[in-house]
């Protein structure tokens, strides 16, 4: 008897821990994520957060959206510097994510067995000193300009190659009534675009001029086809081409407007494929997409944008399951969550995951710039650490017509310069 009332104490007390392990295990996790109000931003956390949690019930993960722009880069340097960031947080790679101090705020990923799954293509992009801090949250991407398919066939136009010829498409388009160029000062940021997406015409015509602006050496105002990129946007404006309401037009009204013919082109990132193939799916296939024209047809090629990526910062108070989420993002599962419900904007950046066999027509006139022997090159953010934070507010005025191209690419050089020196970097 007493063995039998041992084993069934012992059975009991057995059943007990169990159940106190169970509903340990099965207590929920609660990880917290800061991230961009962006649609597409906003699209694709949400699908791979809901696909995780599916998959690991006993981890809730609690969005908090923030504004974009200079707006949005205060409000995660404020909250890192206070140690008030969330346990993972989404932010740009490149000169953004290493003006972050990395090295005081995230969490080196390095040594992490998923980390073996990302690129090192974009790895390079999210390392400072031999740590690597990032996952990507996407496919690569580009910059350049959206077209509507329809107002092109209505009249005629063919997809230009040199800057003259997107000129001459634009000065069509107005005379036929319809607005050639979309702007949308209301978010600064997409300001930008016709500045950084003209990278690749400036790399053309001065191949060293990254490693020589990071050296302090080069500089916008003194270099012709870097203040170009400043004199185009003028160009734009001047010529008359943009929407009435481009300065309350926010970055959604500007995909609206692209997708419903309502203006010819839109200079933007790729990542808006996604918010487009979300919110528009049935005038998808009336969006085009061709690399900013630069002087000479024959050097014609894109600007590529490395994505953001989600990071993890040192004040995390739960690493272990935010590694955990990481790990979902950065594996063929989690591009699969991508391409089932919010589509694919370029080439995948984890090892394993391939493009679908069909892809939407504006995906599709992307892909020869990346194919072998197609031409592109990063954005100057991806090849130098210093990028003045100043950028699109300067645009904004370029853009509206109130600052002289050259003025600006003189503030620009002043504002990389304070950058330069709080990065510590030699020769500014």
């Amino acid at each position: 008897m007493k063995r039998t009332r041992r084993s069934l104490i012992s059975l009991a007390a057995g059943l007990l821990s169990m159940t106190m392990l169970s509903g340990h295990a099965m207590a929920q996790s609660t990880l917290t994520m800061l991230i961009d109000n962006g649609a597409n931003t906003v699209a694709i956390t949400e699908a791979l957060v809901s696909a995780f949690e599916k998959s690991n019930p006993d981890i809730d993960i609690e969005i908090e959206t923030r504004p974009g722009g200079g707006e949005g880069d205060n409000i995660v340097k404020t909250r890192l510097a206070t140690g008030q960031m969330t346990d993972i947080f989404y932010y740009n790679s490149g000169s953004l994510m290493q003006a972050l101090a990395p090295q005081q705020t995230l969490m080196d990923l390095s040594g992490e067995p998923f980390m073996a799954n990302v690129s090192d293509t974009f790895k390079q992009v999210v390392s400072v000193g031999g740590a690597v801090y990032g996952i990507p949250i996407s496919p690569a991407e580009a910059g350049g300009i959206f077209y509507n398919r329809d107002i092109y066939a209505e009249l005629g136009l063919k997809v230009p190659k040199t800057w003259a010829e997107f000129m001459a498409n634009n000065e069509k388009i107005k005379a036929a009534g319809k607005t050639a160029v979309i702007q949308t000062y209301g978010d600064s940021w997409t300001s930008q675009v016709l500045v950084l997406a003209d990278y690749y015409n400036v790399q053309s015509a001065v191949p060293d001029f990254a490693k020589q602006f990071t050296a302090g050496v080069a500089k916008f105002a003194k270099t012709p086809a870097a203040e170009k990129s400043f004199e185009r946007l003028k160009q734009v404006h001047d010529a008359g081409l943009m929407n009435e309401d481009f300065g309350a037009a926010t970055y959604n009204d500007g995909l609206r407007m692209l997708v419903n013919g309502e203006g010819a082109h839109y200079p933007m990132l790729t990542f808006a494929i996604p918010a487009l193939a979300e919110n528009y799916p049935e005038l998808l296939a009336k969006v085009g997409f061709f690399a900013q024209p630069g002087d000479d047809a024959a050097t014609n090629g894109l600007t590529t944008w490395m994505p953001g990526g989600f990071y993890i910062p040192k004040t995390s108070s739960n690493p272990g399951a935010a590694k955990k989420f990481m790990a979902f993002v950065a594996s063929t599962d989690g591009c699969k969550v991508l391409e089932q419900t919010v589509g694919v904007n370029g080439p995948f950046l984890i090892n394993g995951c391939k493009l679908p066999d069909k892809v939407a027509p504006v995906v599709a006139d992307l892909l020869p710039y990346f194919a072998e022997g197609g031409h592109n090159a990063p954005a100057l953010e991806f090849l130098s650490p210093v990028k003045g934070p100043i950028l699109e507010q300067l645009t904004v005025e370029v853009g509206t017509g109130i600052r002289e191209p050259a003025a600006a690419a003189a503030s620009y050089d002043e504002d990389a310069r304070k950058q330069a020196l709080q990065l510590g970097l030699p020769g500014w």
